[in-house]
């Protein structure tokens, strides 16, 4: 089996050789470091990588200026990895919203012993980036994305369909897939609830920028805020998220715990707390990413009489987590991505079904 190929795209000569000691131990190849972007696209058409390494903040042309360029002229698979600051949770978003399809940060405090930790997650990043099905990404929209019409429903329907709950869980690639969602959703849609495996600190900003994006309020949650039509609450990074009764309202309940899947927030977390409080009322959807996080999440929504739905593999960046949980059995249909917003719309405007 041959190796993944690496390249590194940093203006720090010691970060450039230590993140390539680090992944040449993880067993992927380093074949070309640059120190800019514009040493780097010679060294790319000459010697394509499987997956690039880049940072944001380079001389003469920032990273996410080349990401954009690459991602429309030589596309390939693209791990982030750059300091963590306030205004770098923006910048990420902007990188995954463009097309990279990882990030790794990189600490203002204590960088050598980052750089020289293996388990700092940057071989796995890589590792699971060169698996990435770029074609899924598809071109990124240039202006904002039409809105689809609210179906017609009658009043009773819309009486059925007020404490229903719909609930989200993406990995990799679920950045982009889940702003091509939410673009086209209307503020008649039931409250959403939204696993994204995001880092600490990242996700107020991805809530805040999908906020400015979509016709629906979408905030980071806080624990004890209701779930209501026309909002979308995305788990806080770190931290796992369940859907919670009081009295005839739901809430969420964010909570510290232990890593579930490898991941906190998990979509199993989410996912089985949604089939013990709404059973029937929820909608479960599972999209794109690596591993198995919230198939048997999704199996349990399912056998509690949920409606669910798997995104389908020629339109997932990664069909791993809706692989899984297809061949469970806790999905009634298979969608694809561009077909997802609809779906979730007719499925909304049904009458709660019969168990």
């Amino acid at each position: 089996m041959c190796a993944i190929k690496a390249m590194i795209v940093d203006d720090s000569a010691v970060v450039r050789k230590h993140l390539s000691e680090l992944l040449t131990a993880g067993g992927i190849e380093v074949v070309a470091t640059a120190a800019d972007p514009l040493f780097a696209w010679p060294k790319l058409q000459s010697n394509p990588p499987d997956v690039l390494v880049l940072d944001v903040e380079m001389p003469r042309m920032d990273g996410i200026s080349f990401l954009r360029k690459l991602m429309a002229e030589h596309p390939l698979p693209v791990v982030m990895c750059s300091t963590l600051t306030e205004a770098g949770c923006e910048t990420t978003m902007q990188a995954l919203a463009a097309g990279a399809v990882g990030f790794v940060t990189k600490p203002k405090m204590g960088l050598k012993t980052f750089l020289e930790d293996r388990s700092n997650g940057l071989v796995d990043a890589v590792k699971a980036a060169s698996k990435a099905n770029l074609r899924a990404m598809g071109p990124r929209a240039s202006g904002p994305a039409p809105v689809l019409p609210s179906p017609t429903m009658s009043p009773t329907a819309m009486a059925e369909t007020t404490d229903r709950v719909i609930a989200i869980g993406l990995s990799t690639g679920g950045v982009q897939s889940l702003e091509a969602v939410l673009r086209q959703l209307p503020r008649t849609l039931p409250g959403v609830v939204v696993v994204q495996h995001m880092p600490e600190k990242f996700t107020a900003a991805f809530a805040a920028r999908l906020n400015g994006l979509c016709e629906l309020e979408v905030a980071e949650a806080r624990n004890g805020d209701r779930v209501l039509p026309g909002r979308v609450l995305i788990a806080p990074g770190g931290r796992h998220m369940r859907l919670k009764r009081s009295g005839a309202q739901y809430i969420v309940e964010v909570t510290d715990g232990p890593l579930i899947n490898h991941h906190r927030p998990s979509v199993d977390v989410l996912f089985k707390s949604v089939a013990q409080c709404a059973g029937r009322n929820a909608i479960g959807v599972i999209m794109t990413g690596m591993g198995d996080d919230g198939a048997r999440g999704l199996r349990d929504m399912h056998d509690a009489g949920a409606t669910t739905a798997a995104q389908d593999e020629a339109s997932c960046v990664v069909f791993g987590m809706p692989k899984e949980a297809i061949r469970m059995g806790g999905t009634d249909a298979v969608v694809p991505l561009s077909e997802m917003a609809g779906w979730m719309l007719q499925q909304s405007a049904k009458p709660v079904r019969k168990g």
